[in-house]
């Protein structure tokens, strides 16, 4: 015997199988075919068809359990004409009963206690109706409903391969139900999602002209009026214009999220040495003025990326060097590495540097290192990087440097 051997080996084949063992074939194919699809009507439509195929029997219904759990309403047929027969109450006929009594159920039409029902199906040329109670995880999904022209004879292997059977499609009934109502959930998150997208961008385009007129006003009224006022009104004027100011950027920093977030890459060839150069010469004033050392790699690559996502994350990092590195602050760094798959950037300095504590949120929207408490900021510099790095199918990470100082390093993608 096969049990007694020590070493097995059977190739699989679906045609020796079915000549060796009916039952198996036929549960391998409704399972096969029910795990290939999570649609409710297609699971319903298709479950049928393989068993009226398997059963050589003509015609076929499913019904589905109400949540009232006192009636069942058709969901599938093939082969009759249902007109009459498209709702059942589980007190009635033999679909009722296998859901009431959770029992298989093969009986001839003629015994049917119901004349009327019984005569619609004999009109319809059936002699015999087999139930099938569909249950799932101890609950009744529905019924399978099968109907012969012919006289049947069965066993009791077969009424528990009809059993096992009925449990696989109450199983992809419920699996597909899931899957039906996490599509629909998914559909309001993403309904609700475009809603607020489209509110914001609203909301910061209509937000934009008054604020940019507001600042104006009060630089105006700063530059012509302050000098009348006495020394409460000249600081009431001076608060006004910086919170003017402050109000402005803030929407143009969250138009910069946006746009960093949503706006399509343009993606082009670029040459890194003049973005980092055009930056160096943008903040070559304030680096002079303050004794600062840049040092840039003289050779760093032409990449593939969107322009100006990439000028902003380079802007951005030396903006933050320069506003966070502290009166300590002597040199900004630019390196590149090649990581093979990726390009990898970095910008560091000698400043401050980043506490370990801050560097877990420090990516977030509008988080703000506790150092950075009396330096104006909208905690969207960093979000920004990171959001262009991922869209750029890389990274970026922040690591603190001996004995002082701050490192970003950014990955970009090469094939973009």
């Amino acid at each position: 015997m096969l049990v007694n051997k020590r070493y097995i080996t059977v190739q699989f084949n679906d045609a020796e199988l079915r000549a060796r063992n009916r039952a198996m074939a036929v549960l391998l194919d409704i399972s096969n075919f029910l795990a290939r699809s999570l649609k409710l009507v297609e699971v319903l439509g298709g479950a049928l068809d393989k068993v009226l195929e398997h059963f050589s029997l003509e015609a076929g219904r499913i019904y589905l359990m109400d949540e009232s759990g006192e009636s069942l309403t058709l969901a599938a047929h093939r082969g009759m004409e249902v007109s009459g027969l498209e709702r059942v109450q589980i007190s009635e006929g033999f679909t009722g009963k296998a859901a009431r009594s959770r029992t298989f159920i093969l009986q001839e039409v003629s015994d049917l206690e119901e004349p009327v029902r019984a005569a619609l199906l004999q009109r319809k040329g059936f002699k015999i109706i087999i139930c099938v109670p569909l249950i799932a995880m101890g609950s009744v999904v529905g019924v399978l409903n099968l109907a012969a022209s012919r006289p049947i004879e069965i066993d009791q292997s077969e009424i528990d391969l009809f059993a096992v059977i009925g449990s696989q499609i109450a199983i992809a009934i419920q699996n597909a139900r899931l899957y039906e109502s996490l599509e629909n959930k998914m559909q309001e998150v993403a309904t609700k999602s475009e809603t607020i997208k489209f509110f914001a961008y609203s909301a910061l385009h209509d937000l934009k002209s008054p604020l940019i007129g507001i600042h104006g006003l009060s630089r105006r009224l700063h530059q012509q009026y302050r000098p009348l006022l006495d020394a409460r009104g000249q600081s009431y004027c001076d608060l006004i214009l910086k919170a003017a100011g402050q109000m402005e950027a803030l929407v143009e920093r969250i138009n910069a999220y946006v746009t960093a977030k949503e706006t399509p890459l343009q993606l082009e060839s670029v040459d890194v040495n003049e973005i980092v150069e055009s930056i160096h010469n943008e903040r070559s004033s304030e680096l002079r003025a303050r004794s600062i050392a840049w040092k840039a790699l003289p050779a760093l690559p032409v990449i593939r990326c969107d322009r100006l996502s990439m000028m902003r994350v380079f802007r951005n990092l030396v903006d933050n060097a320069l506003k966070y590195g502290g009166a300590d602050l002597h040199e900004i760094r630019i390196g590149y590495r090649d990581e093979g798959s990726h390009h990898g950037f970095s910008v560091s300095d000698d400043g401050v540097g980043v506490k370990i504590q801050d560097q877990e949120g420090i990516f977030k929207p509008f988080q703000r290192k506790e150092s950075s408490k009396g330096i104006e900021g909208s905690g969207l510099g960093l979000a920004i990087i990171r959001v262009i790095a991922e869209r750029h199918r890389g990274g970026v990470v922040v690591k603190s440097l001996a004995p002082k100082g701050v490192a970003f390093y950014v990955s970009v993608a090469k094939d973009l």
